[in-house]
């Protein structure tokens, strides 16, 4: 289980965070809420040890996390963050061997992967022909592809027709249920009470 607790962040004297406590359960949406500027990005890039915080700390099962828990994290950012020029297929093969997955295993999980996200017909193809939707499904493959056991994903519906919105869903569903702890944000409050086993308001 992930745990945050008493997570504080100031930039200049502007309080960024003050005092965020919540916990990412294995097997269990967790749905990450709160208006444009309440710190969620600044909370998962905290998690994620991108960003340093003030004070409070950061656990996985019980112990603090530390840089080689954090390669067992999945994270997509807001941002797009894919080489444009690359093909869809090779682009997340590519990712997955930087996990140490050998060529064989790395293509036939960025293959069965890309399907069931819906880009099947798009392997070959450059990231930047896909539409904005489609780059942020292959951004959501990114995440994925080296099996992560805690996701957290920055806004993973943005940009998305509501049937690519069922199919992401029903992959990070699928995660949850095999016991990834999923934490995502989500300015979508009906997808975030439809999908989410558990709510994070921040204010």
């Amino acid at each position: 289980m992930l745990e945050l607790r008493g997570i504080t962040k100031a930039y200049g004297g502007r309080r960024a965070l003050d005092d965020v406590s919540f916990d990412v359960r294995p097997g269990r949406l967790t749905g990450f809420v709160g208006g444009n500027g309440a710190g969620k990005t600044t909370t998962m890039r905290i998690v994620l040890g991108v960003l340093g915080k003030d004070a409070g700390t950061v656990t996985l099962d019980g112990s603090p996390v530390t840089p080689a828990d954090r390669r067992r994290f999945g994270y997509m950012p807001e941002e797009r963050g894919l080489y444009p020029k690359m093909k869809v297929l090779e682009h997340i093969v590519y990712l997955a061997r930087l996990h140490g997955f050998s060529k064989a295993d790395a293509t036939a999980r960025a293959t069965s992967l890309l399907q069931e996200l819906g880009l099947g017909e798009r392997l070959d193809d450059n990231v930047e022909t896909l539409s904005l939707g489609n780059q942020q499904r292959a951004q959501i493959a990114a995440a994925l592809v080296h099996q992560p056991e805690v996701l957290i994903l920055d806004e993973p519906f943005s940009g998305l027709d509501p049937l690519a919105v069922d199919v992401v869903a029903g992959v990070l569903q699928q995660r949850a249920a095999a016991g990834t702890s999923v934490l995502f944000s989500s300015h979508q409050l009906d997808v975030v009470e439809r999908l989410c086993d558990d709510i994070v308001v921040i204010g």
